[in-house]
């Protein structure tokens, strides 16, 4: 894989973990995929992209996903995005009913949360990479011990941030987080199997609220 697009912010705190071995066993199984023509998505240059775009001093909300879409063009390297053009999955159409419902914006054009993730919401996946049409397949290879380092290292540096925990393997992803620092709010999963827990959860005004609360500017939920 080429050099990480990390921004620098993480870069800092996350450097040593990229050079852990079980990082660089990581990097030997994509290269070796790529070497015998099977792909994975995201393409590699958005691998980072949540650790690109949401600088570490910046974060306000973290929201939390398992692994990449697995479908062609959907994964974009942050969580229940797609890039502009590809009708929004499942789970993000349920999303966008509850920020429609909760926060009364327009409901959006578009699937891109990139504008989100500008705004200080961490789109976070659990696993980085997935094969294609194979959910979970790159789980177990690495990423999972970098992930929890991610929000450890965001845990212990920053106070005041509202995590988002959507269904069980999120909470469980989430037990790093220092709560007596940090805001948790949990719900079901958004996809259709558990959305009908997932409604009425107000992950939208809540977080603004506990931003607010906090001398801390609330998110602009709005997107095209």
């Amino acid at each position: 894989m080429p050099q990480p697009r990390i921004h620098p912010s993480w870069l800092e705190v996350l450097g040593d973990e990229l050079d852990a071995p079980h990082m660089h066993e990581l990097r030997a199984y994509l290269q070796a995929e790529k070497e015998a023509g099977r792909s994975f998505y995201p393409p590699s240059s958005l691998v980072f992209n949540a650790l690109w775009t949401t600088p570490l001093d910046e974060v306000r909300v973290v929201i939390l996903g398992q692994d990449p879409y697995h479908g062609p063009r959907q994964a974009m390297g942050l969580c229940f995005s797609v890039p502009p053009g590809v009708p929004p999955p499942p789970s993000l159409r349920n999303i966008f009913d509850e920020l429609v419902r909760d926060v009364e914006v327009e409901r959006p054009t578009t699937g891109d949360l990139t504008a989100w993730a500008e705004r200080g919401v961490l789109l976070l996946n659990a696993v980085l990479t997935v094969s294609p049409g194979k959910p979970a397949s790159h789980a177990g290879k690495g990423w999972e011990q970098f992930t929890t380092r991610a929000i450890r290292e965001l845990s212990d540096r920053r106070t005041g941030i509202v995590f988002l925990l959507w269904g069980r393997y999120a909470q469980q992803k989430g037990e790093v987080v220092d709560t007596a620092r940090h805001h948790v709010l949990t719900a079901a999963h958004p996809s259709p199997y558990s959305v009908d827990r997932f409604r009425r959860c107000a992950h939208f005004s809540q977080p603004n609220a506990l931003l607010q609360a906090g001398g801390l500017p609330p998110v602009d939920w709005a997107l095209p």
